[in-house]
């Protein structure tokens, strides 16, 4: 009887591209990063200088996860795949923790504002 759950065997192993994986992974933490963002200020009512940190924020998470993209790009062209599954898994958690917990670093951004300038 046939599965809609395919097995693997030696023949239909295919091959991980981690350069796309990667790829996609900091697309979505960047916009889960950036929605985020925008929420926690708009939250706080925040200032001008606050919306301008937003896109400075934001900008300097789009530079620092290009280059782990562009990094996975290089290795996933030139690396065994069983060394490349460990390392992908352990620069997944950190590109997932900063995306989720970096915009809410605004908070006490916001309370310093408050208690300066009200």
């Amino acid at each position: 009887m046939a599965s809609i759950f395919p097995t693997r065997t030696a023949d239909n192993v295919q091959s991980v591209d981690y350069g796309r994986r990667m790829s996609s992974h900091v697309a979505a933490a960047l916009v889960i990063f950036a929605v985020l963002q925008i929420a926690v200020v708009a939250k706080l009512g925040g200032s001008l200088v606050m919306h301008l940190g937003i896109f400075i924020a934001i900008g300097g998470f789009a530079i620092a996860a290009r280059s782990l993209e562009s990094r996975w790009i290089a290795l996933s062209e030139k690396s065994d795949t069983d060394q490349l599954a460990r390392c992908f898994r352990a620069d997944i958690i950190p590109l997932w923790a900063a995306s989720l917990v970096a915009p809410f670093l605004w908070i006490p951004v916001g309370m310093m504002f408050g208690l300066m300038f009200n």
